[in-house]
């Protein structure tokens, strides 16, 4: 009988493990930096775009209740509001410019730059604002110092969001391009949403008298906290490392925009054309509703509680519609809303008309959370995708503020317009559809890297 064998020691075992413990711990270490990483990317693209909106409808509200006497009093009533008005449509202006130049610098030497850049142009042109002596105090000087504020403002929401949307896709994880670009188009809910509530706060907590001596500046003011916040979240970012890759690669383009104009045309219609229906619907139902149903019902308040309950509920809309277009495509969703808004503005003005106004929080429901998130949540991934990294930020910015100007800027105008001319709103809903026509043509014209072939997710 062979005696019994004594157990070996199992001594490498042990050192082996002490040897992979600490490569474990320190990629588990290093997931979790990534995962705090990415989110605090989704929280530096949210910041930026809800305090340009916050300031985009605050400034439309004080140009209605306070610049127009604060600032233009030696004007008529109608003349001194449209004097007031058209300092709100110079920073339209001035967002291609902006994009642009943030393009330019942002596709070579990196985003964060330029968007950290673009928060601190916005809060010092916004305090200054809420700082601003009137009319009376110095003249004509206090109308130029405003006009530059907004020049400003203009420049400063045109490297915005063009960054803000990059930044964000470039981060995201794959198949998750749509979710977290989307929390880039939520800022303009969080921002209307935080605006309208703050101007209402002060109002109800102050005099008429107090309001127009300084009440009003107080969310001019505000805005400085803010930026000071989106500041600090933003300087711990760093840039994707896709794009960081180019960089050390060297393969950035010396003059981008015209790189973007002669090889890229295509996607820079299809970011143009996806714009058509998108800002003009969001005018109809956010700004010109207000001025028809006032004028044809007499009761602006129903749209008021409808634009706050679809803001609200836009706040989760958009990065459902973000999340669904990871897993549909980008390019049906983009299809289909442009389409049924192109439907939906028919009955929409019948119903102002002659509907029941109890109701219209829901129809907002359909108009905004619906058919606009629908469009709007995924639009930051689907227009990256139309441009090669080292393009993007430019490709991206000119698409979306070039489109922002032939549409949303001019559709309240035209708006009024077509119904002064043709004494109903059918000649309006016939311009909104033509432009639903414009935003499904360039839909299909769209690269979708969840439906499209594989190279084409590789930016």
């Amino acid at each position: 009988m062979a005696p019994a064998t004594a157990p070996v020691p199992t001594v490498t075992d042990s050192s082996s493990a002490q040897r992979t413990q600490p490569a474990t711990d320190h990629a588990l270490a290093s997931v979790g930096s990534a995962v705090r990483d990415k989110k605090r990317v989704l929280a530096a693209s949210f910041v930026g775009t809800t305090i340009e909106w916050y300031d985009f409808y605050l400034y439309g509200a004080a140009a209605a209740l306070v610049f127009s006497h604060y600032f233009f009093p030696q004007g008529s009533g109608v003349g001194s509001i449209i004097a007031s008005f058209a300092t709100f449509a110079i920073a339209f202006f001035f967002r291609p410019l902006g994009g642009i130049i943030a393009g330019h610098l942002g596709d070579r030497i990196g985003r964060k730059a330029l968007l950290v850049a673009s928060l601190l142009i916005m809060g010092v042109a916004t305090t200054v604002i809420g700082l601003l002596p009137g009319f009376s105090q110095i003249g004509w000087f206090a109308v130029a110092l405003l006009v530059a504020c907004r020049i400003a403002q203009g420049l400063s929401a045109g490297m915005e969001w063009g960054g803000s949307a990059v930044l964000s896709v470039e981060h995201a994880p794959k198949g998750l391009r749509g979710l977290f670009g989307s929390f880039t188009q939520v800022g303009s809910a969080a921002g209307m949403l935080l605006a309208t509530a703050f101007f209402a706060i002060m109002q109800g907590v102050t005099t008429a008298e107090q309001f127009q001596a300084w009440g009003w500046r107080v969310p001019f003011l505000f805005s400085a906290v803010l930026v000071i916040i989106g500041l600090i979240i933003r300087a711990g970012i760093e840039d994707a490392e896709e794009f960081q890759e180019v960089k050390r690669e060297k393969v950035a383009a010396s003059s981008p925009v015209r790189e973007v104009l002669t090889q890229h045309t295509r996607g820079v219609i299809v970011c143009i054309g996806q714009r058509m229906i998108q800002p003009a619907i969001f005018s109809i139902l956010t700004v010109y509703t207000l001025t028809y149903v006032t004028q044809q019902r007499g009761a602006s308040q129903w749209v008021m509680i409808s634009i706050l309950i679809a803001a609200a509920v836009g706040l989760v809309g958009g990065p459902f519609w973000g999340w669904l277009s990871d897993r549909v495509g980008r390019r049906r969703i983009s299809i289909i809303a442009a389409a049924a808004i192109g439907v939906f503005v028919w009955p929409y003005f019948y119903y102002l008309d002659h509907g029941p106004l109890a109701l219209l929080p829901l129809v907002y429901l359909i108009g905004m959370a619906v058919l606009h998130d629908s469009i709007y949540g995924p639009q930051a991934a689907l227009f990256a995708e139309q441009f090669p990294t080292h393009l993007r930020y430019s490709g991206v910015s000119l698409g979306y503020q070039v489109g922002t100007i032939l549409s949303g800027g001019l559709t309240p105008m035209i708006a009024a317009w077509l119904v002064a001319t043709g004494g109903s709103p059918w000649l309006l809903c016939g311009y909104l559809s033509l432009l639903a026509v414009i935003s499904v043509v360039t839909g299909r014209m769209a690269k979708d890297t969840v439906t499209d072939a594989p190279e084409i997710a590789q930016y």
